[in-house]
């Protein structure tokens, strides 16, 4: 067994296993390459693969969280290894690597995400479990109809819209989301490079609203051929309650299907009650589901 850094030529290797593990994530080859090549701005992102007889079986991600105001909050990212290589002190080797990449940038606090079967060892390392996340499919043959926009709506997609206009409503849609730690710092450099930037973001698919001119609402669609994520749906506070999300997200569903896409995956975190419920009534339907869990490294 050998834990290295990520290289990234292993990108077609990685997204294959992390395809074969979590099958409902989705993130193309490409896009993969590029972050290990170019790392998100600010994060000191790094990530490591495990070997085995040369075959990449393992990986794992760990970053300061650059999207929050809590101070000194880490990630352990997808933590996975091959079915066929369980039981081997894999996992725990990767962990290890990415804890030792945290430790040095002063990181108090690390989140991971452990499938409901994977809890066991995440205690065992000290992690405790906090919130869940549950994952979704649809099928975009069953797409509800699109509705007719009502008065003074628009619903426009990302192309040509100015990016500046689309971050300053995600970061104030967000900073009210459900999770260990607020989602209120989001700079414009990260949000550009995740999100405006990121090869698999679909900006023809994915669709924004627009009430009397106002940008006030959004469903973003990255796709990897005929797979798509539906990264994020959300509404200004003061436009909530009015269906401008649902909206939104059937306008991005059709366009996406038009465009060849098959189905549509999104999670959600447990306290997302009214997401969730747009979600069922869209049709989606639970596929799996993750925990958050949360260690203290002071």
């Amino acid at each position: 067994m050998l834990i290295r850094a990520a290289h990234p030529d292993d990108a077609p290797a990685v997204v294959a296993l992390r395809a074969l593990v979590y099958p409902y994530l989705v993130r193309g080859v490409e896009s993969t390459r590029r972050m290990i090549a170019e790392p998100p701005p600010g994060e000191e992102w790094t990530a490591f693969v495990a070997e085995v007889d040369g075959r990449v079986v393992g990986w794992v991600s760990a970053y300061r969280n650059g999207g929050t105001s809590e101070a000194d909050f880490g990630e352990v990212s997808l933590l996975h290894v091959h079915p066929e290589q369980r039981g081997r002190g894999i996992g725990a080797a990767l962990l290890a690597a990415a804890l030792g990449h945290l430790r040095p940038l002063g990181i108090r606090r690390v989140r991971t995400w452990a499938l409901t079967e994977s809890l066991p060892f995440a205690r065992r390392h000290g992690f405790t479990p906090s919130r869940e996340l549950r994952y979704s499919a649809l099928d975009l043959r069953a797409t509800p109809p699109l509705p007719d926009d009502p008065d003074g709506v628009r619903l426009p997609s990302l192309s040509g819209l100015d990016p500046r206009r689309l971050h300053t409503v995600h970061v104030a849609a967000a900073a009210d989301e459900p999770g260990d730690a607020p989602t209120d710092a989001l700079s414009y450099a990260s949000w550009r490079y995740e999100v405006w930037d990121n090869l698999g973001l679909d900006r023809e698919a994915s669709s924004a609203v627009e009430v009397d001119g106002e940008l006030v609402a959004f469903s973003l669609v990255k796709r990897d051929g005929d797979r798509m994520w539906s990264d994020m749906t959300a509404t200004l506070p003061a436009f909530r309650g009015r269906g401008l999300a649902r909206l939104a997200k059937v306008a991005a569903l059709h366009r996406a299907r038009a465009a060849g896409v098959a189905v549509a995956y999104t999670s959600n975190d447990e306290a997302n009650a009214p997401m969730l419920a747009i979600n069922e009534r869209l049709g989606y339907r639970p596929v799996a589901a993750q925990w958050s869990c949360l260690a203290d490294l002071s």
